[in-house]
């Protein structure tokens, strides 16, 4: 067969048989094997897996570009094993959404190890970037209160405190939480002032 004396190709498929035999743990529900073709980011949608593992050659980026829009809309963990120890390589996985990138040397008994890393990773980074949603969230209702406080302390000459107390009880006339959370509904100029 052609390419079976190439050291790439060799490595490439010790690396593919250590890894199948690593995923033959009770652990794990293998869903699909997958070739890198211009579906597989419908495949992904369909079955929604929980952790997503690329075994790549050196040059992953076909892979993990399809992958990558596969998981725009609905994240997951990404495990890329590959062959490339190139710092470049690994900042552009990394920054393209890999959760871990295990360069060459895979051993059976470090596969499920990796694994679990790249969930809690994933995890981790998950909780990150809601809390900084839900904080940029805070940050927007905070303006938009203290924009309504200037407008009331401006226009109508009252204090701070009292500006606060009228949005307050705006807010409660009008059935949504000015002060927690997103505002259910918007604060009318003419209620504000009238």
């Amino acid at each position: 067969m052609e390419g079976d004396n190439d050291p790439a190709f060799i490595a490439q498929a010790a690396r593919s048989h250590d890894l199948h035999i690593g995923l033959l743990n009770p652990d794990y529900n293998i869903i699909a094997s997958l070739p890198a073709d211009l579906y597989l980011p419908e495949r992904i949608a369909q079955l929604q897996p929980d952790m997503i593992i690329i075994d790549a050659e050196s040059d992953a980026r076909d892979v993990l570009k399809h992958v990558v829009i596969a998981t725009r809309d609905a994240r997951r963990a990404i495990v890329l094993f590959a062959e490339d120890d190139k710092e470049s390589s690994m900042e552009a996985v990394m920054a393209a959404g890999v959760s871990a990138y295990i360069v060459a040397g895979l051993k059976t008994a470090r596969i499920k190890p990796a694994l679990e890393v790249a969930i809690l990773r994933f995890k981790q980074e998950q909780q990150l970037l809601n809390e900084s949603s839900d904080t940029k969230l805070k940050l927007a209702d905070r303006k938009v209160i203290d924009c309504a406080k200037g407008l009331l302390m401006e226009h109508s000459l009252l204090s701070e405190q009292d500006a606060y107390k009228k949005l307050r009880r705006l807010a409660m006339n009008k059935n949504f939480e000015v002060i927690r959370g997103r505002s259910a509904g918007y604060i009318d100029a003419n209620d504000l002032l009238g």
